[in-house]
């Protein structure tokens, strides 16, 4: 198995400051906005975005966490039965600017089952993408990033795993790709 760095520490901590900014020039103050972090692994990302905006001088955050296991469109394609995470949103998403964020955008099919999931708890006025890694050329759906922290191009078989400190201790991203390929 060959592993590869494409993201180191250093360079993900300027990714993520850089992702703030934008979402401050476009979102002013949060009065409108709210955050949701996709389980399961969009959730470290967006604790971390929202950390740094109540650092940089936003107030309140509305933040929340939203599980899409049994909206996806292949939950029952799966051998083993399925565990859901938890959603945790405890405020109406009604007329407010929801930006999504999730780890890699990859085929779209993610997203597309948040779009699904979050009517369950209002009628956002608009809903905005924000991802860390977008994969351009897997998408299977017609899904756009609003907000990108670095494009990767990777063939299908390789997998982009972006790891947390919360997690596995440090902050990176990494390609994996088995050797008999």
């Amino acid at each position: 198995m060959e592993y590869k760095v494409l993201i180191n520490e250093t360079q993900m901590q300027i990714t993520l400051q850089r992702l703030c900014r934008q979402l401050i020039e476009n979102h002013n103050d949060f009065s409108r906005s709210a955050i949701i972090g996709l389980q399961p692994r969009g959730v470290y990302l967006a604790r971390r975005m929202k950390e740094m905006l109540l650092k940089s001088g936003i107030s309140h955050i509305p933040y929340g966490s939203l599980d899409i296991t049994f909206f996806r469109d292949d939950f029952r394609l799966h051998q083993k039965p399925l565990k859901a995470n938890q959603t945790k949103i405890d405020f109406l998403v009604e007329d407010l600017n929801v930006i999504f964020i999730d780890d890699v955008l990859y085929t779209g099919r993610s997203v597309r089952a948040a779009l699904d999931a979050i009517h369950s708890f209002g009628r956002p006025s608009e809903i905005e993408l924000l991802v860390l890694i977008d994969r351009r050329f897997s998408r299977q759906l017609p899904v756009q990033a609003n907000y990108v922290g670095s494009s990767v191009d990777a063939i299908a078989s390789e997998r982009v795993i972006v790891e947390w400190k919360e997690e596995s201790g440090r902050d990176q991203v990494v390609i994996i790709r088995t050797q008999n390929q």
